[in-house]
Formats: structure tokens, C-alpha cells, sequence
């Protein structure tokens, strides 16, 4: 059994869930119309830049999580699924996952957005294992913090390490050996480099010239 890993955000889907939930949130009333956008907006611009200041974004994004019980943000969130993430789902994305299945390869995806928004994507996409950064909770309510390391960057191949010790635990007995990472950012740059199957998928310029000049595979799920 190999690992067959994937970024989610702009290489699963055709767009970004952590910036969609912000967009949602403004659009349902949640937090303010005006700030929020303009900030939201900033750091997605900064993310693409490769520069976003994590710790910034992560109290930012989690602290409106803090306002409402866990029944009202799974209506919510149930309602972002459908008017935000279905449509952004690609049936080539669908297939690429079916292949693996069909190999016996382990479907992981690691992404840097939180598991309050990412683990019911991943149970929709039927991947076997999600890793995300992890929203904290006290008492069943969000506390606007994270617990662990965040999935961002270089924490993304240090979280991968960490699940790798008790993976067997979650039905993967191995290594990285023969592992293929697919990722449309930057950011991935990190984990890209230490699998022995990278491939770019609709890159962002930065990623694409890497992948380029290393020879890397790029594909597009958006055709």
C-alpha cells in the first residue's frame, strides 16, 4: 500500500473553502460585512504570495467559530456545502481519486485549513484519512485557538511525520516510499520535496516554474 496525498483547497476543488467560509460568513450575517471582506480578502492575497502571517490568519478565521453553538454551525455549515463546496467540486478530481482506490493506494488529504470546515469535504471526497489544522474546542464550543501543530508549509510535512508513527492505527502500515503528493500551491513546496511522486496540479506561477525547472509532472483537474 502506497500513500497517495493531496493539497484540497484549488487542487481537489476549484477554489479555496477557507476563503469560501469567510465569503459565507459574511454573506449569512455572521461578521462584518465590510472589515471582514477587506481582511479575508487580504490574507488570501498574502497566502498566494506565500507570505501569510498563519498565527494572524488562524485568530482571525477561528474567533467567529466562538459565537454560536455546534448545532447552529452544523446547519451552517451544511448549508456551505451546498451553495459553496458542491459546485466547486471537479468530476476529473473524482476520477484521479478513484484510480488510486483502485491501486490499493491509502487516499490522505493534508491541508492547512481546519478541520471545522475540511472534515466533512474529506468525508464527502471518501479519502480514507483527513490531516488539517486542528480547531480547539472546550465543552463542545470552539475556543478560537488550535491545538497542535498547524498543516501549513513546513508544519504540513512535520504533521505528516507525526501521523506516520501511529498510522497503523488508522489502516496505513508503511512509509513514504512510493508516496505521490498532489498540490496546486507554493506553500506545498516542503512536502512536494520530500515524496517521491510530486505533482503540480493547475499550479500557481511560482509552483509551476518550480515544477518546470525540477521536472515535475502538471496536470489539470479543470479540463
Amino acid at each position: 500500500m502506497k500513500l497517495a496525498i493531496f493539497d484540497l483547497d484549488n487542487t481537489l476543488i476549484a477554489g479555496d473553502s477557507d476563503h469560501g467560509w469567510g465569503e459565507f460568513m459574511v454573506a449569512e450575517g455572521m461578521v462584518d460585512p465590510v472589515t471582514y471582506k477587506r481582511a479575508n480578502d487580504q490574507f488570501y492575497a498574502d497566502y498566494e504570495r506565500g507570505n501569510m502571517d498563519l498565527e494572524a490568519y488562524l485568530n482571525f478565521s477561528l474567533q467567529p467559530l466562538t459565537r454560536y453553538q455546534p448545532q447552529e454551525l452544523a446547519r451552517l455549515h451544511s448549508k456551505f456545502m451546498r451553495e459553496v463546496i458542491a459546485p466547486l467540486r471537479l468530476p476529473a478530481a473524482d476520477r484521479l481519486l478513484q484510480q488510486h482506490r483502485d491501486q490499493g493506494d491509502y487516499l490522505l488529504i493534508i491541508t492547512s485549513t481546519n478541520d471545522f470546515i475540511t472534515a466533512p469535504i474529506a468525508a464527502e471526497l471518501g479519502v480514507d484519512y483527513l490531516l488539517a489544522t486542528n480547531a480547539a474546542q472546550q465543552g463542545g464550543r470552539y475556543t478560537g485557538k488550535i491545538v497542535g501543530v498547524p498543516c501549513f508549509q513546513a508544519g504540513k510535512v512535520t504533521r505528516l511525520q507525526q501521523w506516520l508513527t501511529e498510522a497503523s492505527e488508522h489502516g496505513f502500515d508503511g512509509d513514504l516510499t512510493g508516496a505521490s503528493f498532489y498540490s496546486d500551491s507554493i506553500n506545498d513546496l516542503p512536502l512536494l520535496q520530500v515524496v517521491d511522486n510530486p505533482v503540480a496540479v493547475d499550479p500557481d506561477a511560482a509552483l509551476r516554474q518550480y515544477a518546470e525547472q525540477h521536472h515535475w509532472p502538471i496536470i489539470s483537474l479543470r479540463d
